[in-house]
């Protein structure tokens, strides 16, 4: 079993990349193989904690902080892995549809990231305008953060697609252990499981509700959930469970 583990997959041809080759593997696969999945599964499934007590408790940022620590890690990380790759000195060596998708992958991490700075003011009673008003681009959804909304969710999926697409074509090119590719279908299964069940539950709530609440008034209650699968609490449901 160890000898197979240690083995690359194809027997036909070595795994001997070098140093340069070796550490920009490494640190893509944390980079995109899993800090963004993790980020991503955490900001999808858990705007509202299940001990959190919403509505009364509303806007708990656990999600958001692990979304940004995971994703601006994983970005840094990423310029970090560009770098060893550009100074390797068998990079002539590697074309093809790996580097293709890596360029492509690293232009979609730079939209995310500028989008997110771009992406508007908050608004809303955690967050009120310098006139104490509670304008703000999130708070009513304004054709800005609707573009934002839109743009950062889509592109985040397609950048995650192409990611493990170029991480799996990575390994093939460098001809990886078997033990790579073992332990990468076992994380990503177990993400996709994960991901399953919390769907499932009704975990991919919102965000505009987990933020602001239920009530129908809201600006961004008026439209529906951007997203696919995205689901807003059934509150009478909830009240009703509490009352029995």
């Amino acid at each position: 079993m160890w000898e197979w583990l240690l083995s690359p997959m194809d027997a036909a041809r070595v795994h001997d990349v070098g140093w340069h080759l070796s550490w920009h593997a490494r640190i893509m696969v944390v980079a995109w193989g899993i800090l963004v999945p993790m980020g991503i599964l955490i900001a999808r499934y858990f705007k509202i904690m299940p001990s959190q007590g919403w509505p009364q408790k509303l806007d708990s940022h656990l999600w958001w902080n692990t979304h940004r620590i995971c994703q601006y890690s994983a970005f840094v990380l990423m310029l970090v892995g560009l770098w060893f790759i550009l100074n390797a000195p068998a990079v002539a060596a590697l074309p093809g549809p790996h580097a293709l998708l890596g360029w492509t992958v690293l232009a979609l991490g730079m939209a995310q990231v500028l989008g997110g700075l771009l992406r508007g003011t908050k608004g809303g009673p955690t967050e009120p305008a310098k006139d104490g008003s509670l304008r703000g681009d999130h708070y009513d959804m304004t054709p800005r953060r609707l573009a934002f909304e839109y743009l950062h969710k889509s592109l985040g999926y397609v950048a995650l697609v192409l990611s493990m697409t170029a991480i799996l074509l990575g390994l093939w090119q460098a001809n990886g252990p078997n033990w790579m590719w073992l332990s990468l279908l076992i994380w990503w299964g177990g993400l996709g499981i994960t991901a399953l069940i919390l769907q499932r539950r009704g975990m991919a709530v919102d965000t505009y509700q987990a933020i602001w609440g239920p009530d129908p008034t809201l600006p961004g209650n008026r439209r529906k959930p951007i997203g696919w699968g995205i689901q807003r609490p059934d509150l009478s449901a909830k009240l009703r469970s509490h009352d029995g």
